[in-house]
């Protein structure tokens, strides 16, 4: 198997000085073709960087990256050959222009031939679920539809790898999880996929692996099973009480379900005015506060 990125030891810097900002320090990793990866970070953390870095809009500081064997510096026409990049909102695209005639403009701006598009627009349209709407003015779509125009407009050259910066970041439950299976199946027909997303679904829905940054240096690479295994929690029980001052929330992780954790929430509790209770697994939300160097809440053992 191929190796559709490699990065080492890549750097960027922003500004000079002692205002000198380290958004990437010395990162490596390689991901296999056909992978489809998450990094995950908070804000500031690095990712948007290394996107933009990978499409070819940054050049690095210092060490290299290379899609697909290509340097994105001494190589950059043929990496962007191979790559389509998709970032958050609903930019870019011609308002007034119908959706057939934003994919005729940029399959031409992008040297596909006229006729390539007769035949690749309406498969284009039907593949992301906007065949119906073709020729509708892209100004009357919504959000979630002009994230499908772009994932569209991007399957037009048959991009070998997808770099996707918070694809589905404003977008309603119904939209997200739309753009979600258009994702999956590029992914499954091949695509390599790198996804950045603070919407925790996204990953659990798509992704194979997990990769999180902090202040610019990956802190963990791991399957995303092993990822969410990271909490090294069974549960984490959530109580409303009631107070004199009105309502609180207690968090309570518990590592593991026995009789003596049972009767460890019994006692935590056994003095306070429960309003309600909730149970539920450990989450992908608590591997990544945990990741982070957040709390997940107290402790029942």
């Amino acid at each position: 198997m191929s190796t559709a990125i490699r990065l080492d030891a890549l750097t960027r810097t922003f500004g000079r000085g002692q205002n000198q900002v380290t958004a990437l320090d010395r990162i490596s990793l390689e991901v296999p073709e056909g992978q489809l990866i998450a990094v995950l970070g908070e804000n500031g953390a690095g990712k948007t960087t290394l996107t933009k870095i990978l499409s070819t809009m940054l050049y690095p500081s210092s060490g290299t990256a290379q899609v697909f064997g290509h340097d994105v510096v001494q190589a950059a026409r043929q990496v962007r050959q191979d790559t389509t990049v998709i970032f958050g909102g609903d930019r870019g695209l011609y308002e007034m222009l119908t959706v057939r005639d934003n994919l005729a403009y940029f399959g031409a701006l992008h040297g596909v031939r006229r006729r390539d598009l007769r035949s690749r627009i309406p498969a284009l349209l039907e593949q992301v679920g906007l065949a119906d709407a073709g020729t509708r003015k892209v100004q009357t779509y919504s959000k979630g539809m002009r994230q499908r125009l772009h994932i569209a407009v991007g399957l037009l050259t048959r991009p070998r790898l997808l770099l996707l910066d918070e694809p589905t970041v404003g977008l309603d439950p119904n939209e997200s999880e739309r753009l979600r299976g258009v994702i999956a199946q590029m992914h499954a027909d091949g695509t390599t996929v790198l996804l950045t997303s603070h919407n925790l679904l996204d990953v659990e829905r798509l992704a194979e692996r997990v990769v999180m940054v902090s202040r610019g240096a990956i802190t963990h690479d791991l399957g995303l099973a092993e990822f969410r295994r990271l909490t090294g929690l069974d549960a984490v029980v959530t109580a409303q009480l009631r107070t004199p001052d009105g309502a609180s929330e207690v968090v309570v992780p518990v590592e593991r379900w026995s009789a003596d954790t049972l009767a460890a929430l019994a006692r935590r509790f056994q003095d306070e005015e429960l309003v309600a209770l909730d149970v539920r697994p450990s989450s992908l939300e608590d591997a990544f506060a945990l990741a982070s160097g957040q709390s997940v809440g107290g402790d029942a053992r």
